[in-house]
Parts: C-alpha cells; structure tokens; sequence
C-alpha cells in the first residue's frame, strides 16, 4: 500500500506535491467551460468527485472494505467538503484576487494547527521559508484598490474559511499516518459529495434539471476530471503523509504561479512584473521547504 512505502528521501514526496499543485494550478480552466455549458459549480462539484469516487471505489475496495469509521476521518471528510465547496462559492460570488489572498493565508492556520495536532516546530529558517511564501503570494495577489486582506463579504468569508479547512485537511492527513491513503482519499470525496448537494440546493442551482440539460462532451468533461482528482488525491496524500503539513503548505503555494501561468496561456490574463516576482519567491520557499521542522521533530507524532 501506498501509506507504507516510506520514501527514502523528500524528494518524491515534495514531486508528488508539485504535481498535485500544478493540477490545482490549472483546473480551473475546465470547471469554467463546464459552467458556461449551464452547469453550476457546486453541481459540478459534486458530480466530478463523486465520478471519481466510483472510479476508485473498485480498485480499492480491498483496502476499503477493512475501512473503520473514526473521528479523523469524519474531520478529513468535512475539511475536504470546506476546502472544495468553500473555493468555488468564494470564487464565484466574489472578487477572485480577495477571496485567493484570503484562501492563501492557510500556512498561517497549518502552523498553529500543526503546533496543537502534531507537536511540529518551526526552526528560524522554517519561518523564514514560511514568511517568504506568505510574501510571495502577497506579491503575486495584492492589489491596493482592494483594501487590506480582511472579509467583506460573504464571499470572502467563504475564501478565508476554505484556506482554514485546507490547512485543516493537510494536517489532518499527516495526523493520520497510519491509516491507508486510499482510505482517506475515499473519505476526502465523500466529505465534498455529501456536503455539495446540500450546498447546491441552497444556492438554488438546480442539479437535477442542470444534469439533464448538459450534453455529452461536458459528461466526458466530468468524467475526465474525476480520474484526475483520484489520482493528483492520492499522489497529493503520498506527499503530506512523508511531509511536515508546514512543507506541504509551501510547496502548495507553487499552485498561484501556475495559476498566474495558465490564465496569461488559457485566458489571456496578462502577467506583470508583481506576478513574477511573487511567482519567483514562491518557487525559492519551495525549493527551501526541506528546513521547516526544527531538527529531530519530524516524524515524532506520527502514530505507530
């Protein structure tokens, strides 16, 4: 099983996070042509993770079928449900550069959360490391007519709320060290397809009817995009799982230069000076995440 394989070094595990950033980075894309077919992004939501819960429901079954049902699970599931449906409410109802600044304050929420749920602490240089991805996202994001990275709507709320629940769910999974990956991958697309429709109904977006109106290249669409979110999940869990949560935090932060990169390449979005400079800081956290932890505390909470 994958939670098993203890990797050598760091460098596939920070690999497997940099994928999964670099799908992050670039998924919005087709969640965009699917709402412009008339399908909301909840309803979307919903749908794509639920795809890919039956696509590995399957070939994980005989891991799943030993599954037991616990607290830490039950939290991942509703973190994951916040994470997912709290970023597309937040981008879709408010002002994308807020409601990103807001979400991106989660290295802040996984240092405390790691400090009270794993006993990690940072070194100097973690902080630094830390402080520089902060820096480099305020960069690539900031805008001064905007005002300061504080809510003011709804909608930013939801922003803030995701980045938590983010933190949250990349802590959670290191927490959880001794359970199968594919557990918590299966737990992380129940979490979001048990909640969505919830949330779908409340926004009025009408799923039934929205499902049956759509065509079948935006069903192939969906399709497409379940395998992706089940196999950049369980890479992603490989990577948290031998990682500090306060690394996987800076190396998830590469997602806002690919991000920035795929809206110039898909969108036309242009790119100035402040995005590569922020791009630029973001990517040397990364490259510098190894030294997150004061030496000798890594690995120390993990259960047996």
């Amino acid at each position: 099983m994958l939670a098993s394989r203890l990797p050598k070094s760091r460098l596939l595990p920070s690999v497997a996070l940099l994928s999964g950033a670099v799908i992050w980075g670039l998924i919005w894309y087709p969640y965009r042509v699917i709402e412009a077919a008339g399908m909301g992004g909840v309803t979307a939501t919903a749908l794509t993770y639920g795809l890919a819960f039956l696509f590995g429901f399957l070939p994980l079954w005989p891991v799943l079928r030993h599954i037991r049902p616990s607290f830490w699970l039950m939290l991942l599931a509703l973190a994951a449900a916040g994470t997912n449906i709290g970023y597309v409410l937040g981008t879709l109802d408010g002002v994308v550069m807020r409601v990103l600044l807001l979400f991106y304050l989660s290295p802040l929420w996984t240092v405390l959360l790691s400090r009270l749920l794993l006993g990690e602490r940072l070194s100097r240089a973690g902080a630094g490391v830390i402080a520089l991805s902060m820096a480099g996202a305020l960069v690539m994001l900031w805008q001064p007519a905007l005002g300061l990275p504080w809510p003011s709507v709804p909608a930013e709320w939801m922003g803030l709320g995701a980045g938590f629940c983010f933190a949250l769910a990349n802590v959670v999974i290191r927490r959880t060290a001794h359970i199968e990956i594919e557990q918590k991958v299966m737990a992380v697309f129940l979490g979001v397809v048990l909640v969505a429709p919830f949330v779908a109904w409340w926004r009025g977006e009408a799923p039934v009817e929205q499902i049956a109106a759509v065509g079948a290249e935006t069903w192939l669409l969906l399709a497409i995009i379940g395998v992706v979110l089940l196999l950049v999940n369980l890479i992603v869990q490989y990577g948290i799982t031998h990682l500090t949560a306060n690394a996987a935090i800076s190396l998830f932060l590469f997602e806002l230069v690919v991000a920035a990169l795929s809206s110039w390449w898909l969108a036309g979005e242009v790119m100035g000076l402040k995005e590569w400079v922020g791009g630029a800081m973001i990517i040397a956290a990364s490259l510098f995440s190894g030294h997150l932890e004061v030496p000798g505390e890594a690995g120390r909470h993990a259960p047996a």
